[in-house]
């Protein structure tokens, strides 16, 4: 649709005046309406891009086809996004300006757990909501947002037992070296111990870490049977590279939490990659007609996107439920939307139906279970309407709606 000119001098003017460090994204539109800012952060460029990039696409997707159906309560949608660049100050500083300067009346953004609770107080001051949808470590209880990405109650506990079951008893963990990796590692630990095996170490890894051959020295010394992972970022998809290149990808079973979020199947090859077990909320490989569906739109829009992840996904899930909790409300103001996602909103996306729990605004959704064979992930089994149990224990916004903290799930 072609911009009229009142809107096109007004996106001209504005992206003029933004700097190189954040690059606004103006959604066209021929509504006479003022448009309704939704606010976007994400890391299109340093460690974490290749996770970023494709929620930013998928965030597009998402605000071109409520504009293509008419907008939002009458409305056109504009989409304010700001490259974070794998840079937690800049995280900080764009969720200010998103929420003073901008006034958007959503944010989606986040990706790792540092990023989200570098954020998230600016948001509860200033009374923005802000949506996450990225699978991390649970725990989350805070009545301003809402979570759609995964927790360990949802994937680690249906990833531990099966792999246990095809490498064995004797497991060795290696994780990222921040909060998600070192809290995931103990719900590893967790079902490591449940399902009758022995944790023989637990090793962390700054994101900037490259060099594992002394680590992989240590696996071959400590001959376990199974080796967990909850290694982040594309610094650490030389693990498994290194591994393979030691010989051993084909002597120890290997499982993973985050394998795969980086199009790590495709990246390596198939001697290095193939066997890997992953669990996510949302694998490209699903072959259901809301799958299909839209892959084929966000590879339409984004030509260049290698792979759509549980973190592209969930973003698109995340901005669709605030929309339906948009038109439930009838306004776009904070405390309606928020009462309105808190009735159980419901959406049908790629990953099948995501549903809002009133008590941890998390959501429950189907988990699936994959292995990679000849660079691609098989679909292996699905775990229909998993629930955010973990976060359940100890998060009820029902009975203190004012909490306002991530609890440390005892375990």
């Amino acid at each position: 649709m072609s911009l009229t000119r009142r809107y096109f001098l007004r996106s001209t003017a504005a992206a003029a005046s933004v700097t190189a460090l954040a690059s606004p994204v103006f959604i066209r539109n021929a509504f006479a309406a003022e448009p309704i800012l939704v606010g976007s952060l994400h890391d299109q460029s340093g460690t974490m891009a290749a996770s970023g990039s494709p929620m930013v696409d998928s965030l597009k997707l998402g605000v071109e086809e409520v504009n293509a159906a008419g907008g939002l309560l009458g409305r056109p949608l504009k989409l304010v996004h700001y490259d974070t660049q794998s840079n937690i100050q800049l995280y900080s500083q764009y969720a200010q300006q998103l929420s003073v300067r901008d006034k958007v009346s959503v944010i989606v953004g986040g990706i790792t757990s540092a990023s989200r609770e570098a954020i998230r107080p600016t948001f509860d001051r200033f009374r923005t909501l802000y949506v996450y949808n990225t699978l991390y470590e649970g725990g989350v209880c805070d009545r301003n947002m809402f979570i759609t990405g995964t927790t360990p109650a949802q994937t680690v506990a249906k990833l531990v037992p099966y792999a246990m079951s095809k490498g064995g008893k004797k497991v060795y963990i290696i994780a990222a070296d921040y909060n998600y990796g070192q809290i995931t590692a103990k719900w590893m630990q967790k079902y490591v111990k449940e399902n009758g095996g022995e944790t023989l170490s637990v090793d962390f890894f700054p994101l900037d870490v490259t060099n594992f051959g002394p680590t992989i020295s240590k696996i071959q010394a400590a001959r376990p049977d199974l080796i967990l992972s909850a290694l982040v970022g594309g610094n650490h998809v030389a693990f498994y590279r290194q591994w393979a290149a030691a010989g051993m990808k084909d002597r120890i079973q290997i499982a993973s939490t985050t394998f795969g979020l980086f199009n790590e199947p495709a990246t390596l090859s198939a001697a290095e990659s193939d066997g890997i077990i992953g669990t996510f909320g949302y694998f490209e490989e699903l072959t259901t007609p809301a799958s299909t569906a839209y892959v084929d739109k966000l590879k339409k829009l984004s030509r260049g996107i290698p792979y759509i992840s549980e973190l592209a996904a969930a973003t698109y899930e995340g901005f669709n439920l605030w929309v339906e909790g948009v038109k439930k409300a009838k306004t776009i103001e904070r405390l309606p939307v928020i009462e309105a996602l808190e009735t159980g909103i419901a959406f049908d996306g790629p990953s099948g139906k995501v549903v809002v729990d009133h008590k941890t605004h998390h959501v429950s959704r189907n988990t699936y279970l994959a292995v990679v064979k000849d660079r691609k992930w098989v679909v292996t089994e699905t775990f229909p309407d998993a629930q955010p149990l973990d976060t359940a224990a100890v998060c009820d916004l029902v009975k203190n709606p004012n909490d306002n903290k991530q609890y440390e799930i005892s375990l």
